[in-house]
C-alpha cells in the first residue's frame, strides 16, 4: 500500500508542477484556462502534501525513519497545570 501512495505522491507533484507552469503561463485574456489551471495545480499539492505525510507516518511507525523529536501533549497539559 505505501508503494501505492508513493507513486500518488510523485504523480501529485507532477500534476502540481505541470498546471502550476500552465496556470502561470497562461495568456492574460483567458481567465478561465487561468483558473482551471490553478485549481488542478492546488489539487495536485493538496493530494502531494497529504500523501507525503502519510509516508512519513508510515514511515516512522515501521521504523524506516527515526521518529521526530517531539513532546508529547500530556507534557505541556502538566506543565501548564503546575
Amino acid at each position: 500500500m505505501h508503494k501505492l501512495i508513493a507513486t500518488v505522491n510523485v504523480i501529485a507533484w507532477s500534476g502540481f508542477w505541470a498546471f502550476g507552469y500552465l496556470a502561470l503561463s497562461a495568456d492574460v485574456s483567458n481567465v478561465w484556462q487561468m483558473v482551471t489551471a490553478a485549481l488542478l495545480a492546488f489539487a495536485g499539492a493538496a493530494i502531494g502534501v497529504s500523501a507525503y505525510f502519510w509516508l512519513v507516518r508510515y514511515s516512522e511507525q515501521s521504523g524506516y525513519a527515526k521518529c521526530s523529536n517531539q513532546v508529547a501533549r500530556e507534557h505541556h497539559r502538566e506543565a501548564e497545570l503546575a
